[in-house]
């Protein structure tokens, strides 16, 4: 049988395609870590969590690849807590160069120096660890999780634009909890407010009982403040702070008005649908580690389509230019530090049933772009990795 000259030309263009496919399969590699014990368990963490937004963003660079002749994979490596993470970490660079990573500040660090690691680009999409982006950066891991500056710096714009400039705070005891609250007092130095005075909250008593009796009494001696600070990042004992305080105060940090990444109640720029999409996939909310897996899987997707290859190191250096951009439904264009690899990002500043705000909050200039207002600016950068 015949073949017309239109058909014969799409099946000349189909072979083409084919057989010039560009083909990237990344690993999920995720230390599992036991969780701290709290208070309530009404914040189950998800078995999945991260997971489905790396699967998300599979399916969306599926999509659009089928189209441009590119085909896209991920595995799965899941490391016990008592498990070899750097084995895991050798056979699955041995498979690939693209790491999706959800693991420790310590784990990353080993990772991204390991020898079979030195052509790879790993992308940190869980560890908010300032130490990433600063003095112990790696030139070949890339943060898509915001680090706590973006979001403390956040939550101090805020705090500034309503003039709430005298603040107390109250800390946890686990090492989360303590880098968390040295953070919001640098932020709180950096937009030129004094840290106030700060509590160690050390109970070991029920709160779902006590709150009423015991937070007045331990708020009373805090003085006079426009906002209580809270860093509990483990989600302990913060939930019983609000309206228990012995002065009727907002109260915001890890609790109440909080700067995250990605939360349900961000719905406007094709929030939602993104929201809608993922609810689909995994049958609950996009959490902050969701966003960050997601955002990692998409910019390899668009790298992928903007450069035509699936090689690691161009990848790196067009995902580093100033002509890569990825829409993140937060508003704007993300893109990436060239100085520490921190994906900049809007940061929504939320209570648990509204956005309240965005940072950048209007008014908080930069030379080069608003969104390095929000955590470490080239000058404060210890980072040398990403020179050169």
């Amino acid at each position: 049988m015949r073949i017309g000259p239109i058909l014969a030309a799409i099946a000349v263009s189909a072979g083409s395609i084919a057989s010039a496919e560009t083909e990237l399969a990344a690993i999920y590699l995720r230390q599992e870590v036991v969780a701290p014990p709290t208070l309530s368990n009404l914040d189950p963490i998800p078995e999945d969590l991260g997971l489905s937004g790396a699967k998300l963003g599979l399916e969306e660079n599926r999509t659009t690849g089928q189209f441009l002749g590119q085909s896209y994979d991920l595995d799965i490596v899941s490391v016990a807590p008592e498990g070899d993470f750097l084995a895991a970490a050798r056979e699955a660079l041995a498979k690939s160069d693209f790491i999706i990573a959800d693991a420790p500040a310590e784990q990353l660090m080993e990772l991204a120096d390991m020898s079979e690691a030195e052509g790879a680009l790993i992308f940190n999409a869980s560890s908010e660890d300032m130490r990433l982006r600063d003095t112990e950066c790696r030139g070949n891991l890339l943060h898509t999780m915001p680090s706590h500056a973006m979001r403390t710096d956040a939550l101090v714009q805020f705090l500034v634009s309503r003039r709430w400039t005298d603040t107390a705070q109250i800390t946890g005891t686990l090492a989360d909890d303590e880098l968390y609250a040295a953070q919001l007092e640098a932020s709180l130095v950096k937009f030129g407010l004094a840290p106030g005075p700060s509590k160690t909250w050390a109970f070991d008593a029920d709160m779902r009982r006590n709150a009423a009796q015991e937070v007045p009494l331990f708020t009373q001696d805090l003085g006079e403040y426009d906002v209580l600070l809270v860093a509990d990042e483990a989600g302990d004992f913060g939930r019983y702070i609000a309206f228990n305080t012995w002065l009727p105060r907002p109260v915001a940090g890890s609790v109440g008005l909080r700067a995250q990444a990605w939360a349900p109640v961000v719905e406007q720029w094709g929030a939602a649908q993104l929201q809608g999409r993922f609810t689909e996939l995994a049958g609950r909310d996009m959490e902050p580690q969701d966003y960050a897996a997601w955002a990692a899987m998409r910019t390899l997707g668009e790298a992928v389509t903007r450069t035509g290859t699936a090689d690691a190191a161009t990848l790196r250096d067009f995902i580093l230019s100033d002509e890569f951009e990825l829409a993140g439904f937060k508003g704007r264009p993300l893109s990436y530090r060239a100085w520490n690899g921190q994906l900049r990002q809007p940061m929504p500043l939320i209570d648990s049933d509204a956005l309240v705000a965005l940072a950048p909050i209007e008014g908080f200039l930069h030379q080069v772009n608003e969104l390095d207002s929000l955590g470490l600016d080239a000058p404060e950068s210890g980072c040398t990795a990403f020179q050169g």
